[in-house]
């Protein structure tokens, strides 16, 4: 029975035991003397046997079909070392037992079933917690499976498990932790001395491919899926790593000879430091520590920075692009702003007069009817270019930031799958931390249509500029047109010259002289003095509107974004003092830029680098963000009901501005009916006039409550920071998990105290 015992133990088929059920029972069949007593310590070893069997099935079944390199190096480990441990005890054992070793056999050579038992007892634990782990990795039921047990979840898994007060259980888990780390560093290693994934286990690597861009197929994007990233690495190690791999990728892209000219190709000297970025990394002990691993990812960033990428990004290209999102998606140039808004009105006045829409026009000449295309987003966007160039004069001939936003600003319809190609998918995460914004949407203000302004993101920009950055960069333009459009739409009514004073001017001598003169000299008086008065409402309501929107838009080109851009560039040139930048609508010409541009490169070049952890791509990328993230709290864009109650007040002006200029014609027919004696009778101007008055008063109270709902929102902000100290929206978690990287804080700009008392003072009267 011993043999069979000794045979059943290493896994093989015995008439003993049963290992095709879950009893831990004897065949009483073959051996029918056993006595209570023996079937009951035969009954723990029936457990170890069943046992070792299954885990030598499910290991080889994980190390043979597993996706996951990881989960196959734990598996090996499993089936080599410790099932190998476990049938060298039984070959310790059966040898004891062979020499007659006076601890297994007694007197007339009889070997206690009891010794052997006791043998054998502490690997029950064992197995059973091996078991475990292996069912963790792949489950052996349909029931149990869900989904493919990721390298980073049994690394936690494995991690949380080495607490506890077994001895020999924490020896076994520390080991299979070195074996899962192990494989998880050959991934990494691939990935940080190369910028290549990982040719086995790519698909449970944390960093994926996301696809190719269109201008070179063979520079690739990569995203970091968080669900994959273990816990000991934080998130700004894995942003780290993967600015690194990124980088190298990029440089091995671009030195293909095969289709680039030596013009394309990146002036950078080889990268030489495998060797000390390999010393680093075989620094790193099992368990990894957190702090260790991101002290060897910083240590080879700033090591590759020094060499490779200042020459990669240098500092006035960062400084160009930057320059260029202020201007013109920020709108620090008010002169792009004001054409696009006229060229845009004028295309939709064109689509307006086309005689296949004209019949879809209702009498608020609404413009929600209109098929707009990408022909005529494109058409105003290249109007409003030549309008720029227009406007240089022989002081500044040459402006080479125009010529750079004409080459990347783009222009474009918004579909609905793009939108939301945007925005964080909640099955898919991505390391690049998304700030939070509101779900109102001010795309649509331009044009009746879905349209977005960005800047087409050119490698090797792309490491310093993702697209998430460049949707922000989108909604903050939007927003922000959206107040400059309503604020130039409602000066545009004062234009309205008939709406203001007499238009055509009365009769003069010697017609008003005559008894038919003076008769209609004192109607047309009359006339305009009835008009007169019922304009002055509409009149405060527009000037109030216009000033409630003057002054927030002035808060918010002046105080948040001039000022945070100020802050921000003058952290990026690390005390470069900038006198040629008078402050004004436009900070600098192109030439006083391009100065400036040059000072900095000199002194990245040429000279000693004061702060070297502020040229470092990836810190300034980290700042970047940061800077992004307190514009996006400082402009209320994820206040929900702000964005909405200024939405609701921009469309309301809208409907107000549309129904004025709908009055304006009306009137101007009615009186040429009058004086002029040219009659419609298809029309009845009199009762369109009545119907556009009693909407115009509608659409005032409709304007001044969207005007007080914006006010009591403001105010509801204020009280909220005071009351609470602090900024009242703090950013996310992913915003600031980069603490260690840069010394950059956002600039914290004047409460909205000041801001709400100019619009009490100016709408006390109303």
């Amino acid at each position: 029975m011993l043999h069979e015992i000794l045979l059943s133990l290493s896994g093989q088929q015995s008439s003993l035991f049963n290992l095709q059920t879950e009893e831990d029972a004897v065949f009483e069949e073959s051996f029918p003397l056993l006595s209570p007593p023996e079937k009951a310590l035969l009954a723990s070893l029936a457990r170890l046997s069943r046992l070792h069997a299954r885990l030598r099935a499910h290991t080889a079944l994980i190390c043979s079909s597993h996706p996951s390199v990881i989960c196959r190096a734990v598996s090996t480990a499993i089936r080599s070392h410790h099932l190998g441990a476990f049938q060298k005890k039984i070959l310790d054992v059966e040898k004891a037992i062979l020499v007659e070793d006076s601890g297994y056999v007694g007197g007339y050579g009889i070997v206690p079933l009891a010794t052997v038992v006791g043998e054998f007892a502490p690997w029950t634990r064992r197995l059973e917690w091996l078991w475990g782990v292996v069912r963790f990795i792949q489950p052996n039921t349909k029931k149990e499976h869900t989904q493919n047990c990721t390298g980073a979840g049994l690394i936690n898994h494995l991690r949380g498990e080495s607490q506890t007060g077994y001895v020999d259980i924490e020896e076994i888990v520390l080991h299979l932790i070195g074996a899962a780390e192990t494989a998880w560093m050959r991934q990494l290693s691939t990935w940080l001395l190369y910028g290549n994934l990982p040719i086995l286990g790519k698909g449970d690597f944390f960093i994926q491919e996301a696809g190719t861009t269109e201008n070179d197929g063979s520079a690739a994007q990569f995203a970091i899926h968080t669900r994959l990233i273990p816990q000991f690495v934080s998130s700004h190690t894995a942003a780290s790593i993967l600015f690194i791999g990124k980088t190298l990728n990029l440089i091995r892209a671009k030195r293909g000879p095969s289709g680039h000219t030596s013009d394309t190709l990146l002036l950078t000297s080889p990268v030489t430091l495998h060797g000390e970025h390999i010393s680093h990394l075989a620094g790193l002990k099992s368990p990894i520590s957190a702090s260790k691993l991101s002290n060897a990812v910083d240590s080879i960033r700033i090591s590759l920075s020094q060499s490779t990428l200042s020459k990669l990004l240098p500092l006035p290209k960062l400084l160009e692009i930057l320059s260029l999102l202020h201007d013109f998606l920020l709108l620090q140039r008010g002169e792009f702003a004001t054409a696009l808004v006229s060229h845009a009105n004028a295309r939709l006045r064109e689509r307006q007069l086309k005689p296949e829409s004209s019949g879809a026009r209702d009498l608020l000449n609404s413009v929600d009817g209109l098929a707009i295309k990408e022909g005529d987003v494109a058409t105003t966007l290249s109007n409003t270019w030549a309008e720029l160039y227009s406007l240089q004069n022989e002081e500044d001939p040459v402006d080479d930031e125009l010529d750079l936003a004409r080459e990347l600003v783009r222009l474009s319809l918004n579909s609905k799958v793009s939108s939301q190609s945007l925005g964080s998918s909640p099955g898919d995460a991505t390391a690049e931390p998304v700030a939070e914004t509101s779900s109102v949407s001010f795309d649509d203000l331009l044009f009746p249509i879905s349209t977005s302004l960005s800047v087409q993101v050119r490698p090797p920009l792309d490491l310093f500029l993702s697209a998430a950055d460049v949707s922000i960069y989108s909604k903050m333009h939007s927003y922000l047109l959206g107040i400059r459009r309503a604020q130039i739409r409602l000066g545009d009514l004062w234009k309205h010259t008939p709406l203001r004073r007499s238009h055509p001017s009365p009769w003069g001598p010697p017609r008003s002289n005559s008894r038919f003169g003076r008769s209609r000299l004192q109607m047309g008086r009359q006339r305009e003095n009835t008009r007169t008065g019922q304009m002055r409402a509409i009149w405060a309501t527009s000037s109030a509107s216009l000033f409630v929107l003057s002054e927030i838009g002035t808060y918010f080109q002046g105080e948040v974004i001039n000022g945070s851009w100020q802050h921000f560039r003058d952290w990026i040139e690390a005390g470069v003092s900038n006198t040629a930048s008078p402050s004004g609508s436009r900070p600098g010409t192109a030439t006083s830029s391009k100065a400036r541009n040059i000072r900095l490169g000199d002194q990245t070049e040429d000279g000693p680098d004061v702060h070297p952890r502020r040229h470092d791509p990836e810190a300034l990328t980290v700042a970047h963000r940061r800077y992004l993230f307190s514009l996006v709290q400082l402009l209320f864009i994820n206040d929900a009901p702000f964005t909405a109650a200024l939405r609701g007040l921009l469309a309301k002006i809208d409907h107000f501005i549309a129904l004025v200029i709908r009055l304006e014609s009306i009137q101007r027919n009615m009186d040429l009916e009058s004086d002029e004696g040219v009659v419609d009778a298809l029309v009845d101007y009199a009762s369109e006039e009545r119907e556009v008055w009693h909407a115009l008063g509608a659409a005032r109270g409709d304007t001044e409550k969207g005007i007080n709902e914006v006010i009591a929102r403001l105010r509801d902000i204020d009280d909220s920071r005071a009351e609470e100290g602090r900024m009242m929206f703090e950013p996310s978690t992913n915003a600031t998990s980069h603490s260690n990287s840069c010394s950059f804080r956002p600039r914290k700009a004047a409460g909205v105290d000041r801001l709400l008392m100019k619009l009490d003072f100016g709408t006390a009267g109303n």
